[in-house]
């Protein structure tokens, strides 16, 4: 397990996350002659790996942009039937001050801050690089490219109305100089980013250069970034739809590269999220979570992986810590998966057991097996507290984490997250044909039943009467088709939430969803789907973030987003 670069190099990383200003809510803590440093690729690259970091703390993929801030829609919702403490922003019941909403902005805009502060030491010193350091400055500079448009990615799609900050100079302004940029400008300023890096980095499978390469970006991940931010950039609320044959083209650059696949067993992506066994065959852009000892200190790269959003599992001292399973399985989607029973991902994607003390499996319901609880769930009407215990399973602890890669530790894990995967390059892929065609082509059916029939245990190369998907679509119904693959195919993996806003459906959804469950279970006459209660999701606002109050407060030139 290669996890070097996020916690060997620490100590080293650390020295180089800088000031920003009161916008981004940090602190120089160190002082350093950056003019002596980054003098050879060697010393670069280990700054290079601060800005990696950036994608490690709990206000990033450790936490809210993985799972606190994707929750409320049609296949997942936070347990209880309440919005208090962390309820409050899956039930979509928050203000503008929410702490978490500001942590977020603030470790984004830190994250920027690094990346610019890098890229600018590196092109004064290159120059002065042998020629070998020369060339791999030019792949740290797009990897840092890469990063950047990620990070601003995640802004402008969850915040909307941002400021753009191109270099470091920019952060040390007063906040009242700050001014919203249009988001359009926003995404050019991405595409420019990863057209460049899709063009300097190399494949993942070519590349000589890098001696490490466990975790780091590719042409792969430049090229299937940009095929998402396009598809992103013709939705909602820009709908650009220019946009989709710009992601059509460039996803289809990869595919056709043949240099990234899918791996023959969907299992195995959790197998390895669990182990920390990088594969880069399908894994574009992955997080990697590690310590030995999750002392829970600031400098520990450790997530809530497999905790929050796992299988829920009571702790045995010494041996195992607990996993609250926050994340709950919203029971219309169990239901849709129950019809296609030969898909093999709905037992690996969904639990509907427990660990219980005694490290006995449970089914859920008064019967302990899973066949009478499939029959127990069957009746969506029905008022059973069981079906508020289904919870995401490819994070399952006890079963996908090795004692190598354990922690005995009741709030964090080792386990890693998916960012971006081959799979849903292709199913971009086949979206972006259809759209752009106004209708199916033979190369958008291809790529969504290559991802079908890995799901169903089969071959990708060979037609299937019962993976495939019926010929003769139309532009609808493909449409159609694609939204429920990718629910099955990334489901809980922190996508939904942002597919039904870019495909402008979010509200629809939750009311539909809401409208579907009924009354089927309630406490104390409280419903359980929190987030459709009246005054709490509202067409027209919650498809975006609020900009934190703190920030409006600092920014007298900034406009809050719409009904906020």
């Amino acid at each position: 397990m290669k996890k070097i670069i996020y916690y060997i190099l620490i100590p080293a990383m650390l020295m180089f996350s800088a000031a920003c200003s009161d916008f981004l809510d940090e602190e120089s803590n160190t002082e350093i002659d950056k003019d002596k440093y980054m003098t050879n690729a060697a010393e670069a690259e280990i700054v290079l790996l601060g800005v990696y970091r950036g994608m490690v703390p709990e206000g990033m993929y450790g936490n809210y942009l993985s799972l606190l801030f994707n929750l409320g829609t049609d296949i997942a919702q936070v347990e209880g039937n309440s919005n208090e403490r962390f309820r409050i922003i899956p039930t979509n019941s928050f203000s503008a001050n929410q702490a978490e909403l500001q942590t977020s902005w603030a470790a984004l805009y830190n994250a920027i801050y690094n990346a610019n502060d890098f890229l600018e030491g590196i092109e004064k010193k290159k120059g002065s690089y042998s020629e070998k350091d020369q060339a791999l400055a030019e792949i740290y500079i797009a990897e840092a490219r890469t990063l950047r448009a990620l990070y601003y990615f995640e802004l402008v799609r969850r915040f909307g109305n941002i400021a753009l900050m191109t270099n470091t100079a920019m952060s040390y302004q007063h906040p009242s100089t700050f001014v919203q940029e249009d988001p359009i400008k926003v995404y050019e300023f991405i595409e420019q980013d990863l057209l460049y890096a899709s063009r300097v980095l190399p494949y993942d499978i070519d590349d000589s250069l890098r001696k490490g390469k466990t975790y780091r970006l590719s042409k792969g991940s430049a090229l299937g970034l940009l095929a998402k931010v396009y598809a992103t950039w013709a939705g909602y609320p820009i709908k650009d739809e220019s946009k989709w044959e710009a992601a059509a083209k460039t996803a289809e650059i990869l595919i056709t590269s043949g240099k990234h696949r899918m791996l023959d067993d969907y299992e195995q992506l959790w197998k390895n999220a669990g182990a920390g066994e990088w594969d880069a065959s399908e894994s574009l852009i992955e997080v990697s979570f590690y310590s030995p000892t999750a002392g829970g200190g600031a400098s520990d790269p450790i997530g809530t992986i497999g905790k929050w959003n796992g299988v829920k599992t009571t702790m045995i001292e010494g041996v195992r810590g607990s996993c609250a399973g926050y994340v709950k399985v919203v029971h219309t989607f169990v239901l849709d998966w129950r019809e296609y029973p030969e898909d093999l991902r709905r037992d690996i994607s969904i639990a509907n057991y427990q660990y219980l003390a005694e490290k006995t499996l449970y089914a859920k319901g008064s019967s302990d097996t899973p066949e009478q609880a499939e029959i127990n769930d069957a009746d969506p009407t029905k008022k059973q507290k069981e079906k508020q215990y289904y919870t995401p399973a490819k994070w399952d602890i006890e079963k996908y984490v090795p004692q190598s890669n354990m922690l005995i530790n009741n709030n964090k894990s080792n386990v890693n997250w998916y960012v971006l995967r081959y799979s849903e390059v292709l199913l971009l892929y086949a979206e972006a044909m259809n759209e752009w065609k106004n209708g199916p082509t033979p190369e958008a059916y291809k790529a969504i039943n290559m991802v079908r029939r890995r799901g169903y245990g089969l071959p990708t190369d060979v037609a299937s009467n019962v993976a495939d998907l019926q010929d003769g679509l139309d532009a609808k119904g493909f449409r159609e088709a694609v939204r429920k693959e990718r629910a099955f195919e990334l489901a809980f993996e922190g996508h939904r939430r942002l597919d039904l806003i870019r495909w402008g459906i979010y509200y629809k959804t939750v009311k539909e969803t809401a409208a579907r469950l009924g009354n089927w279970w309630s406490t104390n006459g409280a419903p359980n789907y929190l987030v459709a209660t009246p005054g709490y999701t509202t067409e027209g606002k919650h498809e975006l973030f609020p900009i934190p109050q703190r920030d409006m407060d600092l920014m007298s030139q900034f406009d809050q987003n719409p009904l906020w």
